[in-house]
């Protein structure tokens, strides 16, 4: 016969006066943690008591009972009752309700301590998201919730957020498939079907960190801090309907713009406007365009306004703020750090003189009525106005001065009394397209002359800063076409002809070369007069250091180091002729020490490794790292892998084959027309790839 199960008989509950409570010294909790003891008095004020405390009898020492009990379990609980009674907001003979362990228990106080704080299960953080969600459901809004659980507003958003994601997610995080960071990541996006498709990519990943999945959920967006964006602003692209993703739980530089299409509009709408606000000052066109590529000036004749005359009360203001300057300058001229005020203040004042600089401009009325302007959006999202250019087509020639400034051929001289009207053109911008097949190769053309453009600019500045090299590569050329009769331009085109490119990349004007060179032109452009004859004085009075480097700016506009392509029929450069110019672009190169890495071009998606091949990605992190590490993405797919290549490449020196410099015993010696030709091998690997990566060009 089985013995008989002994029944466990649990300890009695009672009600004890608050000042019969005192604390035990065998209670384990020593070190302060979770909610204060002030937020758990005001909790319990609110809601009462919800735990009883766990009590002993104090004896004495004959054994008998004091009447008194001592609290081993529940001292923080009782120190919050205590701080009611103390604030006088409870009685202290109030009953406390108490458990009361019996006299003569095996069991000690400490380890009834221990087992309540150790056996107590903290609450799963998704219990707790979904309970916030009821609340708020029950009414109760985000700050009465934070209030009423001691917690900042911004964490109630941040576990509201949270339960917004799809509930297949929040299953697998509740299952342990998924860490509560990786959840963070996906409540950038409120589309549920998009969280559950990039969660089934990647969750038998190895690859799978937060970073990804955000990566992955906004690709097709723009950042809010896109300039289009700053130009527009999120209150008008929100107004317009549009929707804004953003990350509560990490820093998003404003969200990201999930109508891209919308943005787009609210732009092209607002420079349309922008542009025919400008039309009212008389211009013959006007170009819009969100942005302008590099050289857009370039065969235009600049006109020269006159910078409207500050007033007494303007030129009294700029004085006052050159004084508060030079105080400011004078007082912290010693200090390592200024106040926070005075640094606000500095800013301040730069800007206003800055404003006092930038006076407007008078044009010529007969000027305007030939001339145009560009209108585009700054790279901080101010709005960008280039006036003052006139085309060749609008020149006055000979013998019509009179009609052309009075407007006759354009009609703003038509004795009907008809005004000129503005051309406005909205401009657009190209799109690109990917090649994902597994092979090497060739380089995409499009691309190739994309790079070499940027090596063709970065000569240009390294020329110009290299007068004696200038100087050498002028006459070299001239001496070759006056002695040798050679039918090859080859690389300088001594004219000088300025060269100009059908084909670039968009970050090719933002590039150190581009900035250096426009720099230069400015001020160059600054000190020469435009009057013929002046112009001739001026600079045969030039001393011989400002005339080299004169020469050698100027030379520098015709290095074309560009890849063209070879056209069998004879309509563009033969292939001796682009070998020929590749050969002394990399000899020029020597010369002026150039080197991309140190100008500044870094490999991104956008100028390389998401143009090219996965092979391609491959060939490039395996040449700059190792085959260890380019075998850590070899599974990816090619937009990842762009962009993993992206990260690994970064300060790693490397270049694709059009921007290095060939070495000395890999140069091609120059050959006559007649004889084989060769071209490097990244241009001549396959020619199934020719045109798979060409993208639409905008005139220029």
């Amino acid at each position: 016969m089985a013995p008989a199960v002994q029944k466990i008989t649990l300890s009695a509950s009672r009600d004890i006066p608050f000042n019969k409570l005192v604390l035990s010294q065998s209670n384990v909790r020593r070190l302060k943690a979770g909610v204060s003891i002030e937020e758990l008095a005001e909790d319990i004020a609110r809601r009462g008591l919800l735990q009883s405390l766990n009590v002993r009898p104090v004896l004495d020492a004959d054994g008998t009972e004091t009447g008194m009990f001592e609290i081993p379990a529940g001292g923080r609980r009782y120190r919050a009752l205590e701080l009611l009674v103390k604030g006088k907001r409870l009685n202290k003979t109030a009953p406390v309700p108490c458990v009361v362990r019996e006299i003569g228990t095996d069991i000690s106080a400490e380890e009834d301590s221990l087992a309540e704080n150790a056996h107590r299960a903290a609450l799963h953080p998704l219990d707790q998201f979904r309970a916030f969600r009821t609340l708020r459901d029950q009414g109760l809004t985000e700050e009465e919730i934070a209030a009423r659980f001691f917690v900042s507003t911004a964490i109630v958003k941040q576990r509201l957020k949270l339960v917004t994601v799809s509930e297949t997610l929040l299953d697998a995080y509740a299952e342990d498939e998924m860490t509560l960071d990786q959840l963070m990541a996906f409540t950038v996006s409120s589309d549920h079907a998009r969280q559950e498709q990039v969660w089934e990519s990647i969750q038998h990943s190895w690859s799978k960190e937060p970073y990804q999945i955000r990566r992955m959920l906004t690709e097709n967006t723009v950042r809010a801090s896109d300039r289009r964006v700053r130009f527009v602003t999120i209150d008008t692209y929100e107004a317009a309907g549009g929707i804004v993703l953003r990350d509560l739980f990490q820093h998003d530089d404003g969200g990201w713009i999930e109508n891209v299409p919308l943005l787009e509009q609210l732009a092209a709408d607002k420079l349309k406007t922008e542009a025919e606000t400008i039309a009212g000052e008389g211009w013959k066109w006007i170009e819009v365009a969100v942005d302008f590529p590099y050289g857009h000036t370039q065969g235009l004749r600049s006109i020269t306004g006159t910078p409207v005359d500050l007033t007494e009360d303007e030129r009294a203001q700029r004085e006052a703020l050159r004084n508060e300057l030079d105080d400011f300058e004078a007082e912290y001229a010693e200090a390592d750090e200024l106040p926070d005020e005075v640094d606000a203040r500095l800013g301040e004042i730069e800007d206003a003189l800055e404003a006092f600089e930038s006076r407007p401009v008078h044009y010529d009325p007969a000027e305007i009525s030939r001339a145009g302007a560009f209108v585009s959006i700054r790279h901080d999202g101010l709005l960008s106005v280039d006036r003052g250019y006139v085309r060749p087509e609008d020149e006055v020639v000979d013998g019509d001065t009179e009609g052309r400034a009075a407007g006759g051929e354009d009609g703003a001289g038509d004795p009907t009394g008809a005004v000129q009207r503005t051309v406005i053109t909205i401009g657009g911008e190209p799109s690109g397209q990917d090649d994902d097949e597994d092979v090497v190769k060739p380089l995409p053309e499009r691309l190739v002359t994309e790079l070499t453009a940027h090596r063709t600019l970065a000569l240009r500045n390294a020329l110009a800063g290299n007068p004696h090299v200038a100087m050498t590569a002028l006459l070299h050329k001239l001496v070759r076409d006056t002695f040798q009769h050679v039918s090859s331009t080859g690389c300088l085109e001594a004219s000088v002809r300025h060269i100009f490119f059908p084909v670039q990349a968009e970050d090719l004007k933002d590039s150190a070369s581009a900035k250096a060179i426009d720099e230069r032109q400015e001020a160059w452009q600054a000190d020469l007069p435009t009057d013929d004859d002046a112009l001739w004085a001026k600079i045969d009075t030039l001393d011989d250091e400002s005339r080299m480097a004169l020469l050698a700016h100027c030379v520098s506009f015709g290095v074309n180091a560009l890849y063209e392509k070879v056209n069998p029929y004879g309509a563009g450069p033969t292939t001796h002729g682009l070998q020929q110019r590749i050969h002394e672009a990399d000899r020029l190169a020597r010369a002026v020490g150039l080197d991309m890495v140190e100008v500044g071009w870094r490999p991104t998606v956008g100028n390389y490794l998401g143009r090219v091949t996965k092979p391609r990605i491959l060939e490039a992190v395996r040449e700059a790292k190792n085959e260890a590490t380019a075998q850590l993405i070899d599974h990816l797919k090619k937009g990842d892998m762009a962009k993993e290549a992206e990260r690994l490449l970064v300060d790693s020196g490397w270049l694709p084959e059009p921007l290095r410099l060939a070495p000395l015993d890999a140069d091609v010696a120059e050959q006559p027309d007649d004889e084989t030709d060769t071209l490097p091998a990244f241009l001549t690997e396959d020619d199934e790839a020719e045109d798979e990566e060409q993208q639409p060009v905008a005139a220029e």
